[in-house]
């Protein structure tokens, strides 16, 4: 499925109609450059699972967890991820094989320890169409 969002709030929208349907032990995996917008999908999921109150990018903490929801809610970023090993210090496998749901960020970085089957999210620009253009490949629904 692809999506194309010309202003921010649609791509809180998509998120939100997303983390509506979503599901125990799902692994959404969030992909894109920086600045793509992957922080308002992200609020815009965390809103479809009842999640209330701030919701940003846990960039120096690796994972935050939201308990306020629907379902428990996992949220990574695994950027400053050196190693897959510090993955299994946080104890990923609770949270990609648990009640809850998680979101990864930079995902392409841990591939060798993701479930066989995640649902993969691509947020992408494309200036030529506007700064606020998106588009958003989603896969594995």
């Amino acid at each position: 499925m692809v999506i194309e969002s010309w202003k921010p709030e649609e791509t809180f929208e998509l998120g939100r109609k997303l983390g509506e349907k979503a599901k125990p032990s799902a692994v959404y995996c969030l992909n894109g450059d920086l600045g793509v917008g992957k922080t308002v999908f992200t609020q815009g999921f965390a809103a479809g699972l009842g999640i209330e109150g701030p919701v940003n990018s846990p960039t120096f903490t690796i994972v935050k967890q939201y308990d306020n929801g629907r379902l428990p809610f996992y949220h990574f970023d695994v950027y400053r991820i050196s190693d897959v090993s510090e993955m299994e210090e946080i104890g990923y496998e609770d949270c990609f094989y648990g009640d809850g749901v998680s979101l990864i960020e930079w995902s392409d970085l841990i591939g060798e320890i993701l479930p066989d089957h995640v649902i993969t999210v691509t947020i992408e620009k494309d200036l030529e169409k506007g700064f606020d253009y998106r588009k958003i490949t989603v896969e594995g629904m």
